[in-house]
């Protein structure tokens, strides 16, 4: 274990973040760089001898938490560097994007502030990139097997790695301009900077992963046809059907799915445009939605230089404190206040919206909305609480319903779906097409990073099995599995 008395003596801090008028100015993550490395050792020593690591299962990855946090208080970076990549892929990303179900679960977290495992684990990774600790691993020998991955996000970059470093060649197939998938073009700079995507693409290049950017699967190259040409598949596209607001003017113009907004943004950074094609700059925006996405769009109006900033949640304002029904070590939905909250805006909570009003060229507005609450199972109207405000410019980040069934990839290779529109597997990833497997929100509908990169290297598992009869591949979880913070 780490420090024995360290809990005791030690209180929880956190990464410094940059002041809120210096970094709505650009595009940069918002933490102050080195701030972590001066006060992190302490900090991995608070994890106390708690005899069974409930973190563990908070953790969709089983990521060897206590193990790590060790090695980081007696400085052997290279040590936990090893132990933290046992069970993550991608450590640099789930250190700044994972919302730490893990931290909830931390036995520490009964009756005091819990471990700062994100911090621990994105500076270990950082360190270990610094200190030249992460290098190809390439196989020692090729199977003479033939993979395909469909999409680059966590799941299929986690399934590609592990299957090219079992031996097979493995091909991933993305139809964006870049690989990265939502890590690329969903998640904004100020989250995480596109340098840590390119150095994780530069070493599985190294390894032997073949990447083929600018192809659908299902337009470009029929489903069927991939499926002839490689021995297996590996379904990894995401769930990336919007979920929309069918509202009398939502045809009005201004008003965007939060993944047509976010994307451009990004781009702006890639260098491909000089200044978003849908920008904030100077409007009222309203963003629908108070998750992750919808806090995604209120930091990058910040930055594109917003009127104001709204953002709006059907769900009533969560509590400061763990719910009663929510107990320890199961993840709370409490009050949070992101990065981008800290930078201005307003939040607003229990409202639903009514309709969209527009000016004589089309343009949105104004947006009206009532407050509600939840009674016999859904959301009733309170009277006399109808009111409008400015908006012009409005983002829905109400999440996603599904699978894309408009490519053609779920009838080529005539998968089946389930009740919630993601492609149906069971225990193994199998799909019920011999041969294709499905990993990440694809299969599991929306989720979270964590679960992405599990699931990816636990199909990666499946498939090396499939293809050789056996596999020495980890299997962190199974689609039946629920973590504690699930």
């Amino acid at each position: 274990m780490a420090d024995p008395k360290g809990f005791l003596t030690t209180g929880r801090e956190v990464a410094t973040s940059r002041p809120v008028e210096e970094r709505v100015k650009d595009w940069n993550e918002v933490y102050v760089p080195g701030s972590l490395l001066p006060i992190i050792s302490k900090q991995a020593g608070r994890c106390m001898d708690c005899g069974i690591p409930f973190c563990h299962n908070g953790c969709p990855l089983g990521n060897l938490i206590p193990e790590w946090n060790d090695y980081a208080y007696r400085d052997d970076w290279k040590a936990a560097s090893e132990r933290l990549h046992a069970t993550n892929n991608f450590p640099e990303f789930t250190g700044r994007l994972c919302p730490a179900p893990c931290e909830a679960a931390c036995v520490l977290g009964i009756n005091q502030p819990p471990v700062t495992i994100k911090n621990v684990e994105v500076t270990i990774v950082d360190k270990a990139w610094e200190s030249g600790d992460v290098t190809p691993q390439p196989p020692e020998r090729l199977s003479g097997k033939t993979v395909a991955v469909i999409g680059s996000g966590p799941a299929g970059l986690a399934a590609a790695q592990q299957l090219t470093r079992a031996g097979h060649t493995v091909a991933v197939y993305e139809r964006a301009d870049r690989i990265g998938g939502l890590l690329r073009y969903g998640i904004p700079e100020f989250k995480m900077e596109k340098r840590h995507i390119n150095r994780r693409i530069e070493q599985m290049r190294a390894e032997g992963t073949k990447f083929r950017t600018g192809v659908e699967i299902g337009r470009d190259i029929d489903g069927a046809k991939l499926r002839k040409r490689y021995d297996a598949v590996v379904i990894a596209a995401g769930a990336t059907t919007a979920r929309d607001l069918p509202v009398p003017g939502r045809e009005l113009n201004g008003i965007h799915q939060a993944m047509e907004y976010l994307p451009l943004a990004n781009k702006v950074q890639e260098g491909d445009y000089v200044a978003s094609p849908i920008s904030a700059e100077g409007k009222h925006v309203v963003v629908i939605g108070g998750g992750d996405t919808g806090a995604d769009c209120v930091g990058t109006a910040h930055r594109q230089g917003a009127a104001s900033v709204t953002q709006l949640e059907i769900m009533p304002r969560p509590s400061d404190e763990r719910p009663g029904h929510q107990p320890w070590p199961t993840y709370p939905m409490t009050y949070k206040v992101s990065s981008a909250h800290e930078e201005g805006g307003e939040r607003v909570y229990a409202v639903n919206t009514t309709r969209f009003e527009g000016d004589e060229d089309g343009n949105v507005q104004f947006l009206h909305l009532v407050e509600v609450e939840f009674k016999d199972g859904k959301f009733e109207p309170k009277p006399g609480t109808e009111r409008k405000i400015p908006a012009q410019l409005v983002t829905l980040a109400m999440g996603f319903t599904g699978t894309d069934q408009d490519n053609g990839l779920v009838a080529q290779l005539g998968l089946e779906l389930d009740a919630r529109g993601n492609v149906a597997r069971d225990a193994d990833f199998t799909t019920n097409v011999d041969g294709v497997f499905v990993a990440g929100d694809a299969g599991r509908g929306q989720s979270l990073i964590v679960w992405a990169i599990a699931e990816g290297r636990s199909a990666a598992r499946a498939v090396d099995r499939y293809l050789t009869g056996a596999s020495a591949l980890p299997a962190p979880i199974r689609p039946t599995d629920r973590a504690l913070a699930v």
